[in-house]
């Protein structure tokens, strides 16, 4: 981890975690990328949003 990142540790349910692992495992990712991509979505869905 460089300086630039930042370390985020969050508490899911069961269920929620399972959701994750099986979609991490089906397409071979890992929870970290899963989670990234995620977010850069919804960094794009804000900025459409803010634009309206």
């Amino acid at each position: 981890m460089n300086k630039s990142e930042k370390r985020l540790d969050i508490r899911l349910p069961e269920d929620e975690l399972q959701i994750l692992d099986d979609y991490c495992k089906a397409t071979g990712r890992t929870k970290t990328d899963v989670l990234r991509e995620l977010i850069r979505k919804l960094a794009r869905k804000t900025q459409r949003v803010s634009q309206l």
